[in-house]
């Protein structure tokens, strides 16, 4: 009988931590997506190019999570960040996976290994110099090409001066969070919390009501799978010019908000800087700088692809798209928790940011976060024949 609930006890102490680390890893990861959607508002001139607040919360799971809860941490990150800024078919969530991955990952390396002998400064400023030098191997590959190194000594002290701004940070927090502790407390008391919408904007009126209607979120995912290689496989340069004008007419239609003009201003930035080393046939020249024909079609072809895909994912990717099993929903629950930060955000200021921040920490620690019922909305028949249409447009240079 004793040993009976000597058994009891520790089953129920075992899913009393579970339950402690999933409600952890919810809460860490949809600071990640505050954090992350925070960045993005910042105007920057390249879109790739990350300032790496969204590595804070990455920094505090060092001192809570296993390797196995911490990677699943890394995953909220990248895939709600994707979701949230409607990336998830972009090269930026290559750029965003490939930074977040390998900086993170040399993080978890020197906590573990350096204990006590390397500080969250060092830390912090080891991943943020890796995340560059990873992003910018694939500027290199997908964007640059050689034109890559004039950019590189910049990117690498942006990346610097904010790693060592984030570890010092980190170092304060830790020392003076009153979270930390309270979450790896088994006997946390919770109060049930629900939320309504996954997005506090509350009204959608217009266009967008009409597109979230007549699509299922899912499907519209499928779809977009459908068109990403008629994209990456056309050779033709005008050809994906037509495709990526196509594709800025469909986020028009969706009622979307984006930003043309700085859409503009990241196209000619990377055909610029394609035709900083020139090769074939010269067009005309300005004083010494040679305008060539190759650079710049090859300039054309690199940002109307890469513009391209990124109008293409805030057409497909919305935010009710939730994927299947425990990591889908723990995704879902980060992402509930995400909107109820945007509600509390005034709650952060510059007086004392690191309390401020704490102290949420703990107020929606002590909160269960319940997934409501969402109203699954099925593709309607109009839908379907939309869709059909876009993706045989899309291929239509194959045709």
């Amino acid at each position: 009988m004793l040993t009976r609930l000597s058994g009891s006890k520790i089953e129920a102490s075992s899913l009393a931590a579970r339950n402690l680390e999933a409600s952890s890893l919810a809460l860490l990861g949809a600071f990640c997506l505050f954090l992350s959607a925070v960045e993005y508002m910042i105007p920057k001139p390249l879109p790739f190019m990350r300032i790496g607040f969204a590595n804070l919360p990455l920094m505090l799971g060092l001192c809570i999570f296993s390797l196995r809860s911490y990677l699943v941490l890394i995953c909220i990150k990248i895939f709600g960040q994707a979701l949230i800024t409607g990336t998830l078919f972009s090269y930026i969530f290559l750029f965003s996976a490939a930074g977040t991955f390998s900086s993170a990952l040399l993080m978890y390396l020197l906590f573990k290994l350096g204990k006590n002998n390397i500080s969250f400064i060092g830390i912090g400023t080891a991943g943020a110099v890796i995340s560059n030098i990873s992003q910018l191997a694939l500027a290199y590959f997908f964007i640059f090409a050689e034109n890559v190194r004039y950019i590189a000594v910049p990117f690498l002290a942006v990346g610097l001066v904010t790693g060592i701004l984030l570890g010092v940070f980190c170092e304060m927090f830790v020392k003076k969070s009153q979270w930390l502790p309270f979450s790896s407390r088994q006997d946390a008391k919770t109060r049930s919390c629900n939320f309504e919408s996954l997005s506090s904007d509350q009204v959608i009126k217009g266009r967008l009501l009409i597109y979230n209607n007549l699509f299922n979120a899912r499907t519209l995912f499928v779809a977009g799978l459908l068109i990403i290689p008629a994209v990456l496989f056309n050779p033709s340069t005008e050809f994906r010019c037509y495709q990526f004008l196509f594709f800025c007419f469909l986020v028009l239609l969706t009622g979307k908000k984006t930003n043309f003009l700085l859409t503009i201003f990241i196209t000619l930035s990377i055909i610029m800087f394609n035709l900083i080393i020139p090769y074939g046939r010269i067009l005309f020249s300005i004083g010494s700088f040679k305008i060539t024909l190759g650079a710049l079609e090859a300039g054309i072809h690199r940002a109307v692809t890469l513009q391209a895909l990124v109008m293409l994912s805030k057409i497909i990717i919305r935010k009710d798209l939730f994927l299947p099993g425990a990591f889908g929903k723990l995704l879902g629950q980060s992402m509930f928790i995400f909107s109820e930060i945007m509600n509390r955000k005034y709650k952060i200021t510059k007086k004392n940011i690191i309390m401020e921040i704490d102290n949420l920490l703990i107020e929606l620690s002590e909160m269960r976060f319940e997934q409501p019922q969402i109203q699954k909305i099925k593709t309607k028949p109009i839908g379907y024949v939309i869709l059909i249409f876009v993706i045989v447009f899309s291929w239509l240079p194959w045709i």
